[in-house]
């Protein structure tokens, strides 16, 4: 395939490895964390591990919206399915989502509840056309690169006037994430983050810029075929070795500093920034995530079903939420690959297809150290 397999040469990548190896400092470990899954499933079922030396160690994060999501907000929207006036929008992996009393929307809509999977919002918005006597709610969620397509949900809602036409939203942000992993008190120590290319192309490389300044740790927004991943360590390897704590992009094909202007208006005309937000794995994380703009109000699921939220522990034997913050990984935990499956999924982890214990099941669970 033109432009994607070029970036899968085996040869090509054996050669960025014995670079990386003729750069990193022997008597030092470089602790990198991708933030997101994306870049975790491109490192496993590339066995990107195996290539690089052993004093790199890649660190899985919590970029996996599917698996950041909170089980009180799962509940919301299984709550908000339930009713006999509504029909629930929601991309696929949100559907298996564990929530309270092991049910998920997909368990829900076995007990009646018109729950429709959606490839965009433009098939949310056809379903509130197409059921004017019915509530139709999109589940909104995802980082920064599916922003744009909610904020075009609502404009469209607003000029078609489709009052039956509402959003739960729950989009969450990368910055702040990854100034809450480096401030918390228990933290696992890191000295750079690979950064997802999809989220900087709406918002750009700046954003990032506080994270290297303030916390002294350089990022490398890099694109998600193995050789983008080798060079992004090797950037990262670099800034390390010279003392340089940058923001830097590898993903140059498609990201700038400024990002998508266009669709970062239409996020701000369309969404707030919430005061803090609740992240599976990592509590409240303030100024995280996004909430309707109260110009769009008319268009807020939470306030048209006063949707209260309520916290919810995760299962007592699921390791997820250490998993997202980079302190255990898929291996450490004792139901992994036994009683949590993807056919059985006791975690979102497990579900999503960006997440790191689907990524090891499938890739990884029969290599020892694949994450070492």
């Amino acid at each position: 395939m033109k432009y994607v397999d070029e970036f899968r040469r085996g040869d090509v990548a054996r050669g960025m490895a014995a670079q990386i190896s003729r750069l990193v400092d022997p008597a030092r470990e470089y602790r990198l964390m991708e933030f997101c899954g994306g870049h975790t499933h491109a490192i496993a079922r590339y066995g990107l591990t195996g290539l690089l030396p052993d004093n790199i160690r890649l660190i899985h994060g919590p970029g996996c919206p599917v698996c950041v999501l909170p089980i009180g907000r799962v509940d919301s929207a299984i709550e908000l399915a339930l009713r006999p006036d509504v029909i629930l929008c929601s991309y696929g992996d949100t559907l298996r989502v564990p929530a309270s009393n092991k049910m998920s929307l997909y368990q829900a809509r076995a007990k009646g509840a018109d729950v429709r999977m959606v490839y965009s919002t433009n098939d949310a918005l056809q379903i509130a056309r197409d059921n004017p006597h019915k509530q139709v709610v999109f589940f909104a969620i995802g980082f920064e690169t599916t922003t744009p397509p909610t904020a075009l949900a609502l404009l469209q809602a607003r000029q078609e006037q489709l009052a039956n036409f509402s959003v739960f939203c729950n989009h969450v942000l990368t910055p702040p994430a990854m100034r809450h992993l480096l401030a918390a008190g228990d933290a696992v120590q890191l000295d750079g983050f690979i950064g997802p290319s999809h989220v900087s192309t709406v918002i750009g490389s700046a954003p990032y810029a506080a994270v290297a300044e303030e916390f002294a740790k350089p990022v490398v927004i890099a694109g998600f075929e193995p050789l983008d991943v080798l060079q992004a360590v090797a950037m990262l390897v670099e800034q390390i070795n010279q003392g340089r704590t940058e923001v830097e992009t590898q993903f140059t094909r498609a990201v700038t500093h400024e990002g998508n202007q266009k669709a970062r208006e239409r996020v701000a005309q369309t969404m707030v920034l919430r005061d803090s937000f609740e992240w599976r794995g990592l509590g409240q994380v303030p100024h995280s995530a996004l909430a309707i703009h109260p110009d769009f109000a008319e268009f807020d699921a939470e306030l048209r079903f006063a949707l209260p939220y309520r916290h919810v522990p995760d299962h007592k034997a699921c390791e997820c939420g250490a998993i997202l913050r980079g302190q255990k990984q898929p291996q450490d935990c004792k139901v992994f690959g036994i009683v949590c499956t993807p056919d059985n999924p006791l975690g979102s982890c497990m579900v999503s297809s960006e997440g790191a214990c689907a990524a090891h099941y499938h890739y990884g669970r029969f290599v020892q150290g694949a994450t070492a």
